[in-house]
């Protein structure tokens, strides 16, 4: 499991400046083809809900409400997937699972030291009754450190999209009729030193 940490650690190493002109029209369908091909379902005891693959290896972010202390479940491409819990945290409130080693359609990733509030993210929020998913943009806004605050619908573990398709923040929380949310750079910093207490 150390290897498969260490990998999703150097991933979300990347980095790089967002856009911060309102999204157009192709950026919230780029936003949805990626939610399409890489959110997963994840399921615990006791809920289920979203999660998104952030690892070619099948590391998967999702909400800690999602998981028990060691088990869960990922929902992929038709199949019920057996899931190790790699990180669970209830102060963050995210956890990052590992379903069976294997290739995935990890999403593109932008980690900054650097808050997003004030930029445009991008949501995927679900349609009633029979109508479709959509995509929809937002500013992100400032909330108690490390979280932001979005004003979309999104239900814990759903990503958040930059205007350049990358995921830059997991929502952890509704809040009134948004969600709160956590940047990627905050899990970085958790996986980080996780790795550091497993490695001797």
């Amino acid at each position: 499991m150390s290897h498969r940490l260490l990998a999703l650690v150097l991933a979300l190493l990347a980095t790089g400046a967002s856009a911060e002109e309102r999204p157009s029209r192709a950026d919230l369908q780029r936003a949805l083809a990626l939610h399409e091909r890489s959110v997963v379902r994840v399921r615990g005891p006791r809920e289920a809900g979203p999660g998104i693959i952030v690892g070619a290896e099948g590391q998967v972010l999702t909400s800690v409400r999602h998981v028990s202390l060691d088990a869960a479940q990922v929902e992929y491409d038709g199949r019920t997937l057996p899931a190790t819990v790699v990180l669970a945290n209830g102060s963050l409130k995210v956890a990052v699972v590992a379903a069976p080693a294997g290739d995935y359609p990890a999403a593109p990733v932008r980690v900054s030291s650097e808050s997003p509030t004030g930029q445009w993210l991008i949501g995927i929020v679900r349609g009633r009754g029979k109508q479709k998913d959509r995509p929809e943009a937002a500013l992100a806004r400032k909330a108690p450190e490390p979280f932001i605050d979005v004003d979309l619908a999104l239900p814990p573990g759903s990503p958040l999209f930059d205007t350049n398709g990358r995921l830059v923040a997991v929502s952890v929380q509704r809040k009134g009729r948004g969600c709160r949310a956590l940047p990627l750079e905050s899990v970085r910093r958790q996986l980080a030193a996780s790795q550091q207490v497993a490695t001797p």
